[in-house]
């Protein structure tokens, strides 16, 4: 017996489902079968799963249980009428071979791609995978030439020899493409790909045409980097020399789709190989790509990019029409562009009206290392099957050079056994597929696309090829990686390789150079040697961004609605159904909303919010509000998504008022996310970034949780448009107040924001009553001007008295930059102006009434950036007599807005004035969480706010 039959024996005593374990496993199956629900979970999905493995006779029946089948035949044996026929050939031998048959197609469907052919470099041996082997199973020599039915399998035959049926397998699944799907919960996908794979042995039957087509696409993506590469030496560009399949895989995605009916896609990818998709897929002139090599292109940012983060749109001819391409602009940080994209296809969906995705095609591409090693992907992927961040599927592709940037030690990139393992989360299948064999890539990026627009669910495309340079083009790739680099060195070029194939195949002795030269002749004219580009064709789905730029934040905005309109709305939106029954808290807040409505008592925030989304929705103006517990809302204020406290199913019983306020309204969403804040507001600014017309917002649950999106905030938010020239509205709702909840939930890190503020590029502000939050919200939409706007949000306040306003504040008036003092002072006898922003106000203004104290002024700034140097001078001529101004903070001195605003403050003081510091000493955490701690803290900068000034002084 051989090694591998010992070790199959030795597998059949140990396992579980063998040995000792016979009798317990047999009579858990006889309970499965009778019900299977009588089994523990993981039992039953191992059941679950034999039901699909086929009869001995080739059928697809179910097993039923086989207990009453034994006792009917012992009942006749006993009445002497039963006579045992041994059928021919059912010996146990044979059962067991034909059994062992199935597990070896089970084998290769499971694992075969661990024997693909997928390493251009060929530099490892293939590992040792017993279960490939058909001695594993006990088959021997002798066993080649047996026929065993093999009606599960797409080979086109019922029955097949043991040789047949195993070279079938290997050619399938260990060819030049190695498929994984095996994981796949859904039986009816599974055997999609068995039928597509299967049925073609993974092999592409392409005209002489396409053939050529496929090596013109090579040419193009070498050719430019060649070009590159020899008239500007040395400069970075991110080379996809080594990779070039993947050029060819992008034209056939884009060709493809169209045919499919999609009318736009929308890229994201990272710098490897950006300058080739630029050039050689949308259609960038090459005359404008070397202009920027030149350093001769227009400069007409403030800050601009480096070219290797442009994005670009473009209109191309597909067979299903044209087709709009989008390429994301994207920063250095790896993999953040993903959720980006994904938003910005929602946001198109939406606008079509296109729920399944159909029309919209989100693609991303990946390096190898940055897939398997980057958070945002993993969170990405979350997103993907939940409602309020469905796109219909993604297409993954991933230029997986196999070393990433200097790693390609397989001990130290990764902790999975491929780069794309963490897809698998979502069940996304995975076609990894030889770069050498860009017929291979060509056919994997076919059936990826197929299988995206029959299901609707993620797909990848892993091209395995290498680098042939540095990370960049100043790198020397050869310090650590000496042996890889030899096989590089000795690597003719897939073009070369594909070149040499097709004119053996006799489609050309000169193709290829003929090819070679004329792509290069183009490039020395800086022209394209095709052009599938359209000009001139705008969709009727396109954005016009114009009436949006060139806008100032000082622009005036009619927030105001009439007291009928208000009354009407807030009416709609705090009535129920009948027969729905809502929660006791909820029904006294719907109640004590609706006397806010008719004026009977001052409108709170909560209220506030709410008329402000009301309107707007009433006025044609979409409302997007995403975050974790946005519903409720985090400290239960919110409630716009109301729950029936009778319903019988999980699923139903679900009102949201806001989306009932008017016949033709504007839609309004509101998504609890998942427990994400990078992706997610990654998501929301790709959304806001393809439409200026919704009021796109997303609220954290405690402010301080931006930190985990810090990277979309300072790449995205804060400095797009300067780099890029891309507007965008998006709106962060961040809670922010110290009321002693401990450094993690006290402070948004309103310094950070402040930090961030510069060019008029985003708007900070921390309102404090009902009637600013209303006014804010709807400024942000109503005036054009599409600038990110960030709120320091309110927790304690959402309840407190004092921060409520009257209704006449939401049916005049306006957003106040600067609140001025609310006290009637004789404004000669006023020496001393404190200042300040957010909750701490309302503390101030308490201990200046206890204290009886006449000659200190109390103002607000509500909005930090662009400071309202206009408002706040009104406010410094308003009292003729003061000395001392004191900026005053809930915040420590090293943090909040102290250190950014005092500037500001001082270019409006006048000669003689002193400006002081009252708030809490610089600290390394941002706030105590001691609650003694915490309160004598408070009291002692409110006291500061009111005694002689010390410290630091700055003064005119």
């Amino acid at each position: 017996m051989s090694d591998q039959s010992s070790v199959y024996t030795a597998y059949q005593g140990n396992t579980y489902l063998f040995g000792g374990n016979a009798p317990y496993v047999e009579e858990m199956y006889e309970n499965y079968l009778a019900n299977p629900g009588s089994v523990p979970e993981m039992w039953r999905e191992y059941f679950d799963a034999l039901q699909n493995v086929p009869a001995v006779d080739g059928s697809n029946a179910r097993d039923v249980p086989h207990l009453p089948v034994v006792n009917a035949f012992a009942d006749r044996a006993k009445q002497g009428v039963t006579r045992v026929v041994v059928a021919a050939g059912a010996d146990p031998e044979t059962a067991r071979k034909r059994t062992a048959a199935q597990q070896l197609i089970a084998a290769y469907r499971n694992v075969g791609a661990r024997w693909a052919d997928l390493d251009p470099l060929k530099r490892a041996e293939r590992e040792h995978i017993p279960e490939l082997e058909p001695s594993f199973y006990g088959f021997t020599d002798a066993d080649q030439e047996a026929v065993f039915n093999t009606s599960n399998t797409f080979f086109g035959k019922d029955n097949m020899s043991l040789r047949d049926m195993l070279n079938a397998l290997r050619e399938t699944y260990c060819g030049t493409i190695g498929a994984e799907y095996m994981y796949i919960s859904d039986q009816g996908h599974k055997r999609w790909w068995q039928q597509k794979l299967e049925s073609i042995r993974s092999k592409p039957q392409f005209s002489p045409e396409k053939k050529k087509h496929i090596l013109d696409r090579l040419t193009a993506a070498e050719g430019l980097e060649r070009f590159l590469h020899t008239k500007y030496v040395g400069q970075k560009r991110f080379s996809l020399e080594g990779g070039e399949s993947f050029i060819a895989s992008m034209d056939e995605l884009i060709q493809q789709a169209g045919a499919k009916g999609v009318q736009e896609i929308v890229i994201g990818m990272a710098h490897r190989g950006r300058l080739n998709v630029l050039v050689n897929t949308l259609g960038k002139m090459p005359k404008d790509l070397f202009a920027e090599f030149d350093h001769s292109a227009p400069e007409e940012l403030p800050a601009g990019d480096v070219k290797y983060h442009q994005g670009f749109s473009s209109d191309v001819s597909t067979p299903g029409g044209p087709v709009h391409l989008s390429l994301a602009f994207n920063p250095s940080h790896l993999e953040i562009v993903n959720p980006v994209v994904e938003g910005s296809v929602r946001a198109r969906m939406d606008r079509r009206g296109d729920k399944a995705g159909k029309q919209v095609l989100p693609v991303l591409v990946h390096g190898d290392a940055a897939i398997a090693g980057q958070g945002v992907v993993m969170e990405t992927l979350a997103l993907a099957e939940t409602r309020g961040y469905y796109t219909g599927g993604t297409v993954h592709l991933v230029i997986n050079n196999q070393i990433g940037f200097t790693t390609s030690d397989p001990r130290d990139t990764r902790s999975t056994l491929y780069c794309t393992d963490i897809v698998k989360m979502i069940e996304a299948p995975v076609l990894h597929v030889n770069g050498d064999d860009p017929e291979a890539v060509v056919l994997a990026t076919q059936l990826a696309l197929e299988y995206r627009m029959e299901f609707n669910k993620d797909v990848v495309v892993d091209i395995v090829c290498f680098r042939k340079l540095g990370h960049n083009e100043q790198d020397t790739p050869s310090l650590t990686q000496p042996l890889m680099y030899k096989k590089v060195a000795a690597h003719p070029g897939t073009r070369k390789l594909y070149a040499d194939k097709l004119a053996a195949q006799g489609l050309g002795e000169t193709l290829g150079d003929d090819m070679f030269k004329a792509y290069r002749a183009a490039m020395d004219a800086g022209k394209h040697t095709s052009d599938p580009v359209i000009s001139n064709f705008k969709s009727k789905y396109a954005v016009d961004w114009q009436p949006f730029l060139g806008k100032k934040w000082t622009d005036a905005a009619d927030t105001a609605i009439p007291l009928a309109e208000w009354k009407r709305l807030s009416e709609r939106i705090t009535t129920v159904p009948q027969g729905f029954t809502v929660h006791p808290l909820v029904k006294k807040v719907l109640e004590d909303r609706a006397a806010m409505g008719r004026g009977d008592i001052n409108v709170d925030w909560g209220m506030g919010e709410h008329m402000a989304f009301a309107s707007l929705v009433a006025s044609g103006y979409p409302v997007r509000l995403s975050g974790e517990d946005v519903g409720r809302g985090t400290f239960v204020h919110r409630h716009a998504v109301l729950h029936d406290q009778s319903r019988e199913k999980w699923d139903e019983g679900i009102y949201v008022p806001l989306q009932n306020v008017a016949e033709n309204q504007a839609p309004f969403t509101c998504i609890d996310s998942i427990l994400s804040e990078e992706a997610v507001l990654g998501f929301e600014y790709g959304y806001a970034s393809n439409d200026p017309h919704t009021l796109v917002i997303w609220e954290a649950q405690f402010g301080d949780f931006a930190n985990g999106a810090q990277v979309v905030i300072d790449q995205f938010i804060a400095s797009g448009e300067v780099k890029w020239g891309r507007v965008n509205g998006i709106t962060l709702m961040l809670p922010h107040g110290y009321e002693g909840q401990g450094p993690e939930h006290s402070s948004a890190r309103l310094e950070r924001f402040m930090q961030l503020s510069a060019d008029t590029n985003i708007q900070v502000c921390q309102p404090t009553t009902a009637s600013q939050i209303f006014h804010l919200l709807r400024r942000q939409m109503i005036r054009s001007l599409r600038k990110p706007l960030v709120i320091m949000t309110p927790k304690s306040l959402l309840r407190n008295k004092d921060a409520t306003s009257p209704l006449s504040e939401f049916t005049k008036g306006t957003f106040q930059t600067v609140i001025p003092d609310q006290k009637d002072l004789k404004a000669d006898k006023v020496k001393r102006l404190v200042m300040c922003s957010g909750k701490v106000y309302y503390d101030l203004a308490k201990k200046r009434d206890e204290k009886g104290i006449d000659d200190v002024a109390i103002v607000r700034i509500e909005q930090l950036y662009p400071f309202p140097h206009k408002a706040f001078a009104t406010e410094l001529k308003r009292y003729p007599n003061l000395t001392d101004l004191v900026w005053c903070q809930d915040e420590p001195q090293n943090q909040g807005a102290w250190f950014f605003i005092q500037h500001n403050i001082h270019e409006n003081m006048s000669e003689g004035q002193k400006l002081g510091y009252a708030g809490r000493a610089a600290s390394a955490s941002p706030a105590v969480g001691y609650a003694h701690l915490h309160a004598e803290q408070q009291k002692a900068l409110v006291d500061a706010a009111f005694a002689k000034l010390k410290g630091f002084i700055l003064s005119k």
